[in-house]
């Protein structure tokens, strides 16, 4: 709650005037039955039709001064509710650019989308509705009890058995359908993450024939959405028939005891009428109340999840030293692991254990080794997107726990092994490498990374559209492009994660030739399950479940390593491996 205030503190005169004209609103509301009794009592028992126009006139300028003063309170209330939430969106999505690979893969990704969307609006809509009506409704529900005793004590008695009833049976209907609205917002958020699974796995659902299982799963989830939220939906059902019972039996008891006292002078029909409609306004408050109450229920259910998020801290504290790599600036290698061993969260073994080696600047590094034996993981402790549970990683003689990260990766060009482009025109993704690349080295870029022929043949050169994920383009050419977006910010520290694994062998080989001819000065790290890619290499990290097996040129590795030259032997030829050992 105290964040939420924070957010409204931003639009206090809102916050604030919001309540204040809804309540002036309800002022006007409030005469208005009386101005009805007189109407009935004065207006038509004497039948003085100028008298009646007159307090008609009135009624018609209250109902128009208190439509202005409820325009002008929503539009204070929204402006109020969408500030806050439009701030606490940014705030929302800029702690999460903050966490760590890590604390992205604890929560996933389906979670970070729902707390920003749906969350965050259940928050607004709550906001709104409670400035709107949060004084309203009860200033109505106790202004018209207190006009009802001020009109007649004794007939109001109705008021006084009524009213405490009503509220009893409202809130009694609002603890038991509370806890189960969260209940349905749970089971929202797993048939979300069931149709964001399928969705982005759609291919691989088709390739497996699994449509009709996958149907099935989601007919299930969206069948037990629906169970829970009927079984919601018939409780809080209750709550207008109910209400309504309640109220038409205080407005018989008003007319029973009104009448009478009608009949012996005590009382006129004026009064009489003035009495139901204060009941029947106090039918309506707090109806709106119950719906303002189930509102805020959801909304608080939606901030206290919203709250987990901005409570979690990145397990990576920013360093504050700046990065510098120009030539002669470095006091050590490039970079170098020193008895790193890095553990999963949640996970009960390392995937990488007791890791020592050194790049020197303008060496290239192969990385090789079988699937799950931590080729990835090694190449993303570089950059810092996870932290060495022990050990330390170090970039020019400074350890990356130090460095400001903004400073670290502007000094590294990462092409992961998912290519990932983004709506837009070729020139824009390139610039992700560099925000102010010119087109000659965008174009020296694609030149490099062997993607320079097929732009050319598409002939629109970097106005080149791009769909969302590159959708438009085969994976050779997403991931040729994601090479060329690294090597435009020419950086000293390449990293090429498995990103060749689309390309044929002699694309391939073209690729890494330009690479080793144009990156004069680069440590580059080649991350590849291809003996061919590796093989030129200055030196060969030789991984094997998450420890560092060998280190060494190809041809000492042929000698030395038998974990090697069983991976050699199941890709390259009897004569290739005689030639190069």
């Amino acid at each position: 709650m105290k964040r939420l205030l924070h957010y409204l503190k931003k639009n206090r005169k809102e916050a604030i005037l919001a309540p204040l004209f809804k309540m002036l609103e309800a002022s006007f509301e409030l005469i208005i039955p009386l101005v009805v009794a007189r109407i009935i009592d004065v207006g038509i028992n004497s039948r003085d039709f100028g008298y009646i126009l007159r307090m008609g006139g009135l009624m018609i300028l209250l109902g128009v001064v208190g439509l202005a003063s409820s325009v002008t309170a929503q539009f204070f209330a929204a402006k109020a509710a969408t500030c806050a939430g439009t701030a606490m969106r940014n705030d929302l999505f800029a702690h999460i650019q903050s966490f760590s690979y890590q604390e992205i893969d604890r929560l996933g990704t389906s979670t970070l989308i729902t707390r920003m969307t749906s969350d965050i609006n259940q928050v607004q809509n709550g906001v709104n509705m409670f400035l709107r009506l949060f004084l309203r409704s009860p200033f109505v529900v106790i202004g018209a009890m207190i006009m009802a005793f001020a009109v007649d004590a004794h007939t109001a008695s109705a008021f006084g058995v009524s009213i405490p009833v009503l509220f009893a049976v409202v809130f009694a209907i609002l603890l038991v359908s509370m806890p189960l609205y969260r209940k349905v917002q749970q089971q929202l958020d797993r048939l979300l993450l069931s149709t964001r699974e399928n969705l982005l796995g759609v291919r691989v659902v088709r390739a497996f024939n699994r449509q009709k299982s996958e149907m099935q799963q989601f007919g299930d989830d969206s069948r037990e959405l629906y169970r829970r939220q009927i079984y919601v939906g018939k409780i809080s059902a209750l709550l207008n028939p109910v209400t309504y019972v309640i109220i038409n039996l205080g407005i018989i008891a008003i007319l029973w005891i009104g009448g009478g006292r009608v009949n012996i002078g005590m009382l006129s029909q004026g009064q009489v009428i003035a009495l139901i409609n204060y009941m029947s306004q106090i039918l309506v408050e707090l109806i709106k109340l119950a719906n303002l109450i189930i509102l805020l229920s959801r909304a608080s259910a939606s901030l206290n999840r919203v709250n987990s998020i901005f409570d979690i801290r990145s397990s990576l504290q920013e360093g504050s030293r700046i990065l510098d790599t120009s030539p002669g600036s470095a006091s050590g290698p490039m970079v170098a692991f020193r008895n790193v061993t890095f553990c999963y969260g949640g996970s009960r073994e390392p995937s990488l254990t007791d890791i020592t080696f050194e790049a020197a600047a303008g060496e290239t590094i192969g990385v090789i080794g079988g699937t799950g034996s931590g080729k990835t993981t090694l190449v993303n402790l570089i950059p810092r997107f996870y932290d060495a549970t022990s050990g330390s990683v170090e970039i020019a003689g400074q350890n990356v726990r130090e460095l400001d990260s903004t400073s670290l990766r502007a000094a590294i060009g990462i092409v992961p092994q998912r290519a990932a482009l983004f709506r837009g025109t070729l020139r824009d993704n390139m610039r992700w490498g560099k925000k102010d690349a010119s087109d000659e080295e965008i174009w020296q870029a694609l030149e490099i990374a062997q993607a320079r022929e097929f732009v050319d043949s598409r002939e629109m050169g970097l106005a080149l559209p791009i769909e969302q994920g590159g959708r438009n383009l085969s994976g050779g050419q997403k991931q040729r492009l994601t090479i060329a977006r690294a090597l435009v910010r020419n950086p000293r520290i390449l990293i090429l994660d498995d990103s060749a694994s689309a390309l044929d062998f002699a694309t391939d080989a073209r690729l890494r030739k330009a690479i080793h001819e144009h990156t004069e000065g680069t440590t580059v790290f080649l991350v590849s399950q291809r003996v061919a890619t590796v093989k030129n290499a200055d030196r060969i990290l030789v991984l094997d479940d998450g420890h560092l097996a060998a280190c060494g040129t190809h041809t000492e590795l042929l000698k030395s390593s038998e974990i090697y030259r069983e991976i050699c032997e199941s890709q390259l030829t009897r004569e290739e491996m005689e030639k190069d050992g």
